[in-house]
């Protein structure tokens, strides 16, 4: 094929940024939380799969079960993750080290310190650590160590030789394993690229989403050799896409991109919130805005809190080129609480904001305000933030997982900025443990009854109600809940018509139709025109609830017609 022919990347190809085989996410880039990671969940996950790669490879199988501590690699490659880990263990053997003098010298700490002053402690610190800590107490005298997170981004843990890029072309949306529990392998159907991820390479590769090159250039751009060149003409098309129109209608437009990733556009400005972008894979698709349809430019990425599904590196990198400011919440002091602003930069994003509660960037007519964003996070101190974007006459919140935990919140919300017309709420009420996400942070194992207890969720029915009544809102849109089988390899999830966040969904619509309150459930491909010089709403349409799992058409086929989409 001729090398100055123009390709454009496929929509059906997936990109995965990777660091040292496994799948980028924020706990693996940040370098201490990436060396307890590595330390209590990789390695403790990569000896259990070499005592019965079976047991393993048998328990992915089962959709309520992939996500959980099992790697799905096929038994007769265990040979290969058995040199993953003699790898791990010989090459990483510093921040193995560091995790474990994390954790001795905290313990130590705990023990002794009482209240006396911390300075003699010092010279206790590891050699690991030492210089790049700060010993401090809480008000009841309670010693913790806090990390010069920044400064270490400059230590000997951040290594960006270990990233790179493994592109595939997607067969099906739940194709892929899951995210956090099983190494990407080298295989014949992937091409697999070193290349650190704040690269200004990368950009180059992902304006193939909009903007072809000639094949000579990609080839150059990705290293890639005679032998490989089929592979690569699989994650190409010829096609060009439609140039995406900017929005220049009165309303405010929101478009749905799946889960809590929404696209905003208002007089000229575009936000996206939670970028998560789904590929479109060749077989078993279902209608969805993709890469494409994204405006060229995005003028603000907003970003609710650090989990996998609300801060995802793959679709942020993929976006970086068009992200004109990535706006981030504030992070605390604890270790395993880690900056999304240090993360983002070490991605080679050069414009990133921390957003708190009640502070405002200015839009025409119009801001953006950050509020509180309570629960969700197991009862740890976590960097977050909801989001209300007002546009004219309309207010919106972008809540995320939000739990209404105290109504008061609320309420003080709306006394300083007004009643909120439109509220778009995650109903994820049941929430996966709390060692599922932070295990790897604890240095004193957890009871049971607490691991149970404590729990990553947001509202039920009834503290969603309780939000929406406490700032005078008039709709609500339920989102965030994983519902697209884009996001399975992402979050885990194995919904049927009576999970308890499908029950409550219908019970929150059942409600709100009492109430007067117009609700829906946001699922696949929906946009909703707001009227901006009133509080009114103009159109939504969009989704095929019909088309979709027995427990998706359950959850509309309950209630009548009010919950359907025009």
């Amino acid at each position: 094929m001729p090398e100055d022919d123009l390709y454009y990347l496929s929509p059906a190809t997936a990109v995965e940024p990777l660091v040292h085989r496994w799948v980028a996410w924020s706990h693996i880039i940040a370098p201490i939380p990436a060396c307890l990671h590595l330390k209590n969940y990789q390695v403790e996950l990569l000896r259990s799969y070499l005592e019965d790669p079976k047991v393993h490879w048998e328990a992915c199988r089962d959709r309520e079960l992939r996500s959980g501590p099992f790697v799905e690699v096929d038994p007769g490659r265990a040979a290969e993750v058995e040199a993953l880990l003699e790898e791990i263990e010989r090459d990483r053997s510093f921040e193995l080290e560091t995790a474990r003098d994390l954790f001795e010298f905290h313990t130590f700490l705990v023990g002794e310190a009482r209240g006396q002053c911390l300075e003699p402690y010092y010279s206790r610190v590891p050699e690991t650590l030492r210089g790049y800590v700060e010993l401090v107490y809480d008000y009841y005298n309670r010693p913790t160590v806090r990390l010069f997170e920044g400064m270490t981004y400059k230590g000997p843990w951040f290594d960006s030789g270990r990233q790179s890029l493994r592109l595939g072309s997607q067969m099906r949306d739940n194709s892929r394993s899951f995210f956090m529990n099983t190494p990407r392998l080298v295989d014949s159907d992937h091409l697999d690229v070193q290349m650190p991820f704040s690269a200004p390479a990368l950009d180059e590769l992902f304006r193939l989403d909009q903007a072809p090159q000639p094949l000579s250039t990609i080839r150059e751009l990705l290293s890639v050799d005679d032998s490989q060149i089929g592979l690569l003409l699989n994650l190409l098309v010829r096609d060009a896409p439609p140039p995406p129109e900017p929005w220049r209608g009165r309303e405010v437009r929101i478009r749905y991109i799946g889960h809590a990733c929404a696209l905003i556009e208002w007089q000229g400005v575009s936000m996206l919130t939670d970028a998560c972008v789904g590929c479109v894979p060749v077989e078993g698709a279902s209608d969805r805005f993709t890469y494409r349809d994204l405006p060229s430019h995005i003028d603000f990425g907003l970003v609710t809190h650090n989990h996998q599904d609300h801060f995802w590196p793959e679709t942020l990198l993929r976006l970086r080129h068009r992200i004109g400011t990535l706006v981030v919440p504030r992070s605390g002091i604890f270790y395993g609480d880690m900056s999304l602003r240090w993360v983002a930069r070490s991605m080679g994003f050069a414009n990133v904001m921390e957003l708190e509660p009640f502070e405002t960037i200015p839009l025409p007519d119009g801001e953006i305000i950050g509020i509180p964003f309570m629960g969700e996070h197991a009862d740890l101190a976590h960097g977050k933030i909801a989001y209300v974007i007002r546009a004219g006459h309309q207010r919106m919140i972008f809540g995320a997982d939000s739990d209404c935990l105290e109504p008061r919140v609320y309420e003080n919300v709306r006394d300083s900025i007004g009643s909120i017309d439109t509220v778009f709420l995650g109903m994820e009420c049941v929430g996966a443990p709390l060692t599922w996400d932070c295990g790897p942070f604890l240095p004193i194992k957890v009871e049971h009854e607490h691991d149970q207890t404590r729990r990553y969720k947001g509202s039920d029915s009834r503290r969603a109600l309780e939000i929406c009544e406490a700032v005078k809102a008039q709709r609500i849109y339920l989102y965030a809940l994983g519902l697209e089988p884009w996001y399975e390899h992402i979050l885990g999830l194995a919904y049927n018509e009576d999970s308890m966040q499908l029950t409550e969904s219908r019970k929150l619509l059942g409600a709100a139709a009492q109430r007067n309150l117009e609700a829906r459930l946001m699922f696949n491909k929906c946009e909703l025109l707001l009227d901006a010089s009133t509080d009114r709403i103009a159109r939504v349409a969009g989704g095929s609830p019909k088309a979709a799992s027995p427990a998706m058409s359950a959850v509309f086929d309950d209630g009548g017609d009010e919950f359907t989409f025009d």
